[in-house]
């Protein structure tokens, strides 16, 4: 090949950019020869760890995943036409106990060192370059050089390709969300829209005083800690030492309850044989069904069916299957069957026949998942009073610890294997609807047992107080007000509110401006307000569905979002598999324009 340089820009140099520049180092070997390549990565923050992970952040701040369980290196498996490069998961790089929730600032830079390493590995002639800024606009017609406009920089960057890997991005406030604001500014109250916890500024929230906040999932967790050992408080054993700088902090979501504790034991014997009832030839035979009928699903889904009706059903049977195939594997005491008769039967059965069988075959309702008693913990329970309450949900959470800790309760394990290999099916089917991401972070994305603990204590010492499921937030008489059905009757005020959750990836209220450039300049968003991509190899779509043949896109934006950038080693990758598809289709289309070049 000849001629002048090729010219990749990557947008977005976190986990996501780091992993496209691994596979485009694997790939090359047998995609692209290597000669004049300049790959430019623009992004504010510092390259492999990005935003999330950057190191000026609080270092109390941890991982919600175990240090065995991460990893940024595929495996065999991972399905993709690309070459395996294995390397080491966090605990192997950084040389501490797998079981240890190492802090974000640790991830970053193993973030970092992967960043290098695969740099390093990149063929002669190809060159990287970052430009710690932000990226602006990305112009140029379908068929030529794209332009991509940088801030502070008078002149674009001349880009053959475009790759846009950003992860988590600011909003703007939906209608909800601007009517508290202007109440908060007009009554001099405290409102913290949804954020990155480690991106807002706390200083607001008083010593002392009451602060209502929606949302019991991770960015709770981190809003916790920085509110407590953040402002000095510490632990002794299962008792919190407050340093008299704390709010008291009132907390409720749509449950009421936090996120499951991560698992506290590994795995040992033989794994579910997944997917059974939820793999490539269901998930084939919905998007042919979708394609030849109305898109009346839409409006759920996205894309011709609906989730409740056509997937979430599949779902079940797959997560059932998984649970059971556990229990009468490893606990046939537990059970009044044997298993090649269970499991001919449940494969025959629907839904209210499985109620039915699993009745009969496992004695004990504790052995038994229900799905929509886990999604709905606290549906119909009533407490006379918050006192009342507070025990309560103590006693949940001390229950839910026990049995994530415990062995004797390893179909839990299964389920979590199940959710992340539906999870990988589930990509090939786009926007699938807000919920079913919600329910798996609620299952399978918890934060680490000693956080739990901690909640306890914070609990017992009067700083945290648990408001109850469906909890509601009115602005009225110049505070706000949080109540709930759990507790009929009760309301809190407050003059300072926290939405702890992060801002919803919708391209039509992002405030990146290179994302909402393209948003009106053709690429179009799914019903949830997510970008439509190939789900091939991650191009861009526009309003035919046509693909743009320079512009990709990958993250938690787009329809085709994964669990994360980075996965638990053995369990298939998604994210993996589409940046191999990604970098294999850029380093085709740079193979090709070189050839034509050349002729």
């Amino acid at each position: 090949m000849s001629g002048s340089r090729r010219t990749l820009v990557i947008v977005g140099a976190g986990p996501r950019g780091t992993g496209v520049i691994e596979r485009i180092a694997a790939n090359a070997p047998e995609l692209y020869d290597g000669s004049g390549l300049d790959i430019h990565l623009v992004d504010p923050h510092p390259p492999g760890a990005g935003r999330i992970w950057r190191a000026a952040q609080s270092p109390l701040l941890w991982m919600n995943s175990h240090a065995e369980d991460v990893t940024m290196f595929t495996d065999e498996t991972v399905v993709m036409e690309g070459p395996v490069r294995p390397g080491p998961t966090l605990h192997e790089w950084a040389e501490i106990d797998g079981g240890t929730f190492a802090d974000r600032q640790l991830q970053g830079a193993y973030l970092r060192w992967v960043h290098e390493r695969a740099v390093a590995d990149l063929p002669p002639g190809v060159t990287v370059h970052h430009h710690p800024r932000r990226a602006l606009r990305v112009s140029g017609p379908r068929e030529g050089r794209q332009q991509v406009w940088i801030e502070g920089r008078p002149r674009p960057l001349l880009a053959d390709l475009v790759v846009l890997a950003l992860g988590h991005l600011d909003a703007e406030l939906d209608q909800g969300q601007r009517e508290l604001a202007a109440y908060a500014r007009e009554h001099d109250l405290v409102h913290l829209p949804p954020d990155f916890t480690a991106d807002s500024d706390l200083s607001a929230l008083a010593p002392g005083e009451p602060v209502l906040v929606r949302g019991f999932g991770l960015a709770f967790v981190d809003l916790m800690v920085l509110l407590t050992e953040g402002r000095g408080g510490r632990y002794d054993g299962d008792t919190y030492l407050p340093s008299g700088q704390e709010p008291v902090l009132y907390v409720g979501s749509r449950r009421g309850v936090p996120y499951h504790s991560k698992i506290g034991y590994e795995w040992s014997g033989e794994r579910p044989p997944l997917p059974r009832f939820f793999g490539p030839a269901e998930v084939d035979a919905i998007l042919a069904r979708a394609a030849g009928s109305p898109r009346s699903g839409e409006a759920a889904s996205g894309g011709g069916f609906d989730f409740r009706r056509d997937v979430w059903p599949l779902i079940e049977k797959e997560l059932g299957f998984a649970h059971y195939h556990r229990l009468f594997g490893v606990h046939p005491e537990r059970t009044s069957i044997a298993w090649t008769d269970f499991e001919e039967k449940y494969a025959a059965c629907e839904a209210t026949e499985r109620e039915i069988l699993v009745a009969s075959a496992v004695p004990d309702p504790a052995d038994r998942l229900d799905l929509a008693a886990l999604d709905h913990p606290l549906a119909g329970v009533t407490y006379a009073s918050q006192e009342e309450f507070q025990d309560g949900l103590r006693s949940y959470i001390e229950g839910d610890l026990s049995r994530r800790h415990d062995p004797a309760n390893s179909p839990d394990l299964a389920v979590f294997l199940g959710l992340l290999s539906v999870y990988g099916q589930l990509i090939r089917l786009g926007d699938v609807g807000p919920w079913w991401h919600g329910f798996f972070s609620y299952l399978a994305s918890g934060p680490p047992g000693p956080r739990l603990r901690q909640l306890l204590a914070l609990s017992r010492a009067g700083v945290v107080r648990f408001v109850g499921a469906d909890m509601a937030v009115a602005a009225e008489d110049g505070v706000f007000r949080a109540s709930s059905a759990t507790v009929p009757g009760v309301t809190v005020e407050a003059r300072a509110l926290v939405e702890a959750r992060l801002p919803e990836p919708t391209v039509g209220r992002t405030v990146d401006p290179l994302l909402r450039d393209l948003h009106a300049d053709g690429a179009v968003e799914s019903p949830e307000g997510l970008l439509r991509v190939d789900r091939t190899d991650g191009r861009l779509l526009d309003r035919s569905g046509q693909p743009h043949p320079r512009r990709f896109a990958l993250g938690p934006y787009t329809d085709v979002r994964t669990p994360g950038a980075f996965t638990r080693p053995r369990t298939g990758g998604p994210a993996f598999r589409q940046n191999d598809a990604t970098a294999r289709a850029l380093l085709a289309f740079l193979r090709d324009l070189a050839c034509r070049a050349s002729a």
